[in-house]
């Protein structure tokens, strides 16, 4: 699934991290799925899911996402091509002026499917590649195949003029693949490549062994922005907030094309689950409303988890104090994993913030590093 399928080429750089401007929507359309990988926060399968909106009560959604702001949405699942109404929906999303992009796994792509895209105002969908190889690939996805077809799935959205990004969830079974993952993404004529930092929820809880150490997720996201500046395909890094502060430290020039805050969660970025619970993304799953109960506005303006992420001083720990917790803030969904605590310390940071004040408890005065 991809949290970040494209930056809104509108917005500027300024973050409102008090604030809630929402840039993007990432909507579970449903959770069945036609593949079961390895690391899915979602642990889906074939289905079907009972509670799912229907194609009326999406339409509502919409009209109520509209009256807040017209985000990007992101279509996704489980595999969103298995719900037989997602060009109806994309299509009405398109009319309410929102920019609709789709999340497949690239296995069930065809010329006739990429049309539709295409009609109903689909801009891009992003399909992932977990290695540069079958053997890679379906070992993650454990699905035999899926590597071939989702490559058949990627070459049907090239030939038919859909733009596609490639998405790679990064783990200790393909970190050293790399940089045969980012020119394969080249080669492919993707037009972002996003890598996506293992998150341990859902089925990912079981891939404890598989996860770097923090001091490889440092390693991992330098060589990233090294390699961002030297490629022509744009490198995005998801689930790694921290990214946006070593690119900050190396004055990467990638620091001055990723717009908004390292974790969105809940700031200009939220998660609507199948059933349509309200999340700050898909790996946080707190109780931020509903929007068939109470509808999308009134959750997105009132839910106190929204609003105490949206207040930088209700946040714990080093990341409390950190002079770069306006532009990072900490992937929340891992201190919530580890602590128990969504405001608590990123555990993937090895960053000491420059100045801290732990004898008294209280937060040192820090100021902003500039964006």
């Amino acid at each position: 699934m991809a949290h970040e399928i494209e930056r809104h080429p509108e917005r500027g750089p300024k973050d409102r991290v008090e604030g809630s401007q929402l840039r993007m929507i990432a909507w579970e359309l449903t959770r069945s799925c036609n593949l079961s990988c390895a690391h899915c926060r979602a642990s889906s399968e074939s289905g079907p899911y009972e509670g799912e909106l229907t194609t009326e009560e999406c339409f509502k959604v919409i009209d109520d996402i509209t009256t807040v702001a017209k985000p990007i949405v992101i279509l996704t699942g489980g595999e969103p091509l298995l719900r037989e109404d997602v060009f109806e929906i994309a299509k009405y999303g398109t009319e309410k002026g929102l920019r609709m992009v789709m999340a497949p796994n690239g296995t069930l792509l065809t010329p006739e499917n990429v049309k539709r895209s295409i009609e109903a105002g689909i801009k891009r969908i992003s399909i992932s590649l977990d290695g540069p190889d079958a053997a890679t690939h379906d070992d993650l996805r454990q699905v035999p195949g899926a590597f071939d077809a989702a490559i058949k799935g990627i070459s049907a959205a090239r030939d038919g003029g859909l733009e596609f990004q490639i998405n790679t969830t990064v783990t200790k079974r393909n970190v050293t693949l790399l940089p045969e993952m980012l020119t394969l993404a080249r080669d492919l004529g993707a037009k972002e490549h996003h890598i996506f930092l293992l998150v341990p929820t859902g089925r990912g809880k079981e891939m404890e062994e598989d996860e770097l150490t923090p001091e490889e997720y440092e390693d991992t996201l330098k060589y990233l922005s090294e390699e961002g500046d030297n490629t022509n395909v744009a490198i995005q890094v998801t689930c790694a907030p921290h990214f946006k502060r070593i690119m900050l430290q190396s004055h990467s020039k990638m620091a001055k094309t990723i717009r908004g805050r390292g974790c969105m969660g809940g700031i200009s970025f939220c998660f609507i689950s199948h059933v349509g619970d309200l999340q700050p993304c898909g790996y946080l799953e707190l109780d931020c409303g509903n929007v068939k109960r109470e509808g999308f506005k009134k959750a997105w303006e009132g839910s106190d988890v929204f609003n105490n992420l949206r207040n930088p001083a209700m946040y714990k720990g080093k990341c409390g104090i950190c002079e770069f917790k306006n532009v990072c803030g900490g992937c929340r969904a891992r201190a919530q994993a580890k602590y128990d605590d969504y405001l608590a310390d990123e555990p993937y940071c090895v960053y000491e913030p420059k100045r801290c004040d732990s004898s008294d408890g209280e937060k040192a005065e820090i100021a902003e590093c500039d964006r």
